[in-house]
């Protein structure tokens, strides 16, 4: 269960880290609520994962997600590039964060 908690904060930090930028482009107020709820969210159940997996896991776990999140977002919401040099380095993230599952 635990696991499963900081997947799902990962992809709500992601979630946050995108309203972040709709804040900042539109200036919303219901962009500025969903970014505080994204990130409280977020922190809750990443606080809920560390009663199980050890600190540096999850917390590299969480940010790992939200940049490979944030930046999967920005690619395909925002515009932004899809070089094969940042693909190739989102895939190294992901590794290490496997890995990090594989130890732990």
């Amino acid at each position: 269960m635990a696991w499963f908690t900081l997947i799902i904060a990962g992809f709500l930090e992601a979630f946050g880290v995108a309203m972040i930028n709709q804040w900042h482009t539109k200036r919303k107020w219901t962009s500025l609520v969903l970014l505080f709820i994204g990130f409280g969210l977020s922190l809750v159940l990443l606080s809920y994962s560390m009663r199980v997996i050890p600190m540096g896991t999850a917390y590299a776990i969480w940010t790992g997600m939200g940049v490979v999140g944030g930046t999967i977002i920005g690619m395909f919401f925002y515009g932004e590039s899809k070089d094969w040099k940042r693909l190739f380095f989102i895939g190294i993230v992901i590794s290490s964060a496997i890995g990090l599952k594989l130890v732990s």
